[in-house]
């Protein structure tokens, strides 16, 4: 049954058309909904997930600049509601409107029931999808996801961000699932949900091990795509978002009813802890994929405002994300979605950050990457992400799309420079020691522009996409063959090295140095200036089994197994220490870069470069490819004024074979070197008093800290 708001039905009202969405005052629910090129807008009403036809279905005659709107009475939160848009289906015009298939709102806050793929998704009619001249004749409703209003309301208690500054943050990526599904602590009904990731022994890890922000993988609604159903697998990561304010119920252990409120409550327990939390969100495409694709949402609210499609024929997408389609920023109300939805997280859901998957598709324009582009202006100016951190993944599929170093002042960027360095250094690659010295110095030729420093940069060894850190010194392959694809899938050049043995084994030399080989990257990356990121479960020795592309594994392959962890507790204390040290020093933390230049009035520069003979690198030294060890000479502490609490801290790096000598330099005050940390110990620590030289064993890592005599 279809009503016409103004003639049939005389409690609907035409409502307003702002803010987007659905809302509720208390009485009714206000829909507004954006579509340039519609000719009539349904809204359709439903009193079930599975419903396969709406209850009543309300046409929406009124439209204010391109909204269109309508105030609905007697209605409120839990009602289930969709929309079907009116138009022309010209795929060639870039129009692919179809009344016939059911539409997710862009704007809603919960997202009832799961995708189940049918051809009755498709626009199109399956037997003409190569020529795609026929429209879709199928009533989607039954096998689509309903949009739910949903009420806002949470006990918040005074909740605030921690607000900890970027030079005192320490990153953890991880999965909400796959941190707390196997963990014997977390209790059952909560695992792999966010409750369980807010559950007090994950807290207690968290704090324990000293990291300030959870990173979480995409929590936005995301679908699986069709070919992994297929197969049976899942998109576990979560990078196909359909619904960019809605988290998904599979983190819910009440389903989509609670996904909000569990969220909020997860937010409120971890800032309750002094741990920030940021999203991993994917703005730059969605899950209806290419023109193959199926008409879920934006497709047929208004494809040719929503999605990049190519100048030639504009019935094909442009795929920078490699994912099938990109949305349109240059557009200003695709550009208000997005920046509504940033808002939205960070006002109603309290989050204090967000990490940009493909990140510069957002700022492309008509000839690539744009520095200038509208969406950097946007966030620049908005009161509301002023105060919340910004990391881009800087780079996508398309030409030009490696953009490391070109974000604006205010953002971070993950550094896969920075990974290449030290994955290559330890694994005795050869890496010139002008690239080294700038990876742990904070990469200043990267970002070295006006407004920026160490703290751009985001370091990583590895992350979710790869090898785990305990694989990287395992496996030489990729063992990929669980994905379905032949094993064609994942990273060819990882840049590991099994060191001796591909895979699991029993040998103790080699399983000594991989052990060893780990505490050589956490040790680097404390000790590194810039924002270190640890891959969550690194420090408890997780391992893929080789596979270095799990995303579609929603399995033992991807979850955290805590009973291994539990034998690896040595790896887990010896990071914790790490950080403590990374933390107390000052050194590590600055907000400017290093100049190599005397500090303050004294004749000790900040930083000196030195080789084994205790003296600093020659111009020579800088660009021999044959080195393989260095010392680096820390000085000042961040970016104080000198004072008796200052630290001087010496790092030696030897990534040879065999041991190397080190000359400790000359200091003007009394004083004796004290070892702290010596990553060719099982421990990985040390408390050796060091006098005129040390001894840093192959492809080990030492740090040393002047005592001064009181």
């Amino acid at each position: 049954m279809i009503l016409d708001s103004a003639t049939n039905d005389n409690s609907i009202q035409a409502g307003e058309p702002y803010p987007l969405g659905a809302h509720w005052d208390g009485a009714g629910v206000n829909f507004a909904l954006f579509s340039a090129h519609a000719t009539a807008v349904d809204l359709c009403l439903f009193d079930a997930v599975d419903a396969s036809s709406e209850n009543s279905c309300i046409r929406i005659p009124h439209h204010t600049n391109q909204v269109w709107h309508v105030y609905v009475p007697g209605i409120g939160p839990g009602q289930l509601y969709g929309y079907r848009v009116h138009g022309p289906y010209a795929p060639g015009a870039g129009h692919r409107f179809n009344p016939n298939k059911l539409l997710i709102d862009p704007y809603a806050r919960t997202v009832a029931g799961r995708l189940q793929w049918d051809p009755v998704l498709y626009g199109f009619e399956w037997d003409a999808r190569e020529t795609e001249d026929r429209i879709g004749s199928g009533n989607s409703a039954r096998v689509l996801p309903k949009s739910v209003v949903t009420d806002s309301s949470f006990e918040w208690d005074g909740d605030a961000s921690p607000r900890t500054c970027w030079t005192d943050t320490v990153v953890y990526e991880c999965h909400v699932k796959g941190m707390t599904q196997l963990h014997p602590d977390v209790p059952e009904a909560h695992r792999g949900t966010f409750l369980g990731l807010a559950s007090e022994p994950m807290i207690d890890h968290f704090v324990d091990l000293g990291v300030t922000a959870v990173e979480l993988l995409p929590v936005h609604l995301s679908v699986d795509e069709e070919h992994l159903v297929r197969k049976g697998l899942t998109n576990y990561w979560g990078y196909n978002s359909l619904a960019f304010f809605a988290p998904d119920p599979r983190f819910s252990s009440s389903g989509w009813a609670g996904a909000v409120s569990e969220f909020k409550t997860m937010v409120k327990r971890l800032h309750g802890a002094g741990l920030e939390v940021i999203l991993d969100v994917v703005y730059n495409h969605t899950a209806e994929g290419n023109h193959r694709g199926p008409t879920l949402s934006f497709k047929g609210i208004d494809n040719a405002a929503y999605y990049r499609l190519e100048e030639r024929n504009a019935a094909y997408y442009e795929n920078q994300s490699g994912c099938g389609n990109c949305l349109d920023l240059r557009h200003p109300r695709v550009l208000q979605l997005v920046m509504d939805s940033l808002r939205y997280w960070v006002e109603e859901m309290h989050v204090d950050g967000f990490r940009f998957d493909l990140a510069s598709v957002l700022a492309r324009d008509r000839m690539g990457f744009d520095r200038h582009a509208s969406f950097f202006a946007a966030v620049a100016q908005d009161p509301v992400l002023a105060g919340v951190k910004l990391i881009a993944e800087p780079w996508d599929v398309g030409h030009g799309g490696y953009q490391l170093g070109s974000f604006p002042p205010g953002w971070a960027e993950w550094n896969d420079q920075y990974r290449k360095g030290i994955r290559g250094f330890w694994r005795g690659d050869e890496v010139h020691m002008s690239d080294l010295s700038c990876r742990l110095a904070g990469s200043s030729d990267w970002f070295g522009q006006p407004g920026r420093g160490p703290t751009a940069s985001v370091n990583y060894v590895v992350s979710h996409d790869g090898r785990t850190m305990r694989d990287l010194v395992s496996y030489e392959q990729k063992h990929n063959q669980a994905n379905g694809e032949e094993n064609r899938d994942g990273n060819n050049h990882e840049l590991s090295t099994n060191w001796g043995v591909e895979g699991e084994t029993d040998d103790p030399e080699i399983n000594q140095l991989r052990r060893r080989m780990e505490r050589n990257f956490l040790a680097t990356l404390a000790f590194s200036l810039g924002v270190p990121m640890i891959a969550g479960g690194d420090e408890l020795g997780r391992t893929q089994a080789g596979n270095n592309n799990a995303y579609c594994q929603d399995n033992e392959v991807s979850w955290l197994d805590w009973s291994v962890g539990s034998k690896s507790g040595q790896l887990r204390q010896f990071l914790k220490e790490l950080l403590a040290i990374r933390r107390a020093s000052g050194l590590f933390g600055r907000a400017a870069f290093l100049t190599g230049k005397p500090f303050l009035d004294g004749a000790r520069k900040d930083v000196t470069w030195l080789k084994e003979e205790g003296c600093e690198l020659a111009v020579e030294d800088w660009h021999d490819p044959g080195r393989k060890s260095l010392g680096m000479l820390l000085f000042a502490p961040s970016d104080r004024e000198l004072d008796r609490e200052s630290k001087v801290l010496l790092l030696l790096m030897n990534a040879h074979h065999d041991k190397r000598v080190f000359a400790m330099p000359q200091m003007e005050e009394d004083g004796v070197w004290q070892c702290r940390v010596n990553t060719f110990e099982t421990s990985g620590l040390s408390e050796e008093r060091v006098e005129s030289q040390a001894t840093v064993n192959g492809r080990s890592l030492v740090l040393l800290e002047y005592d001064f005599t009181r």
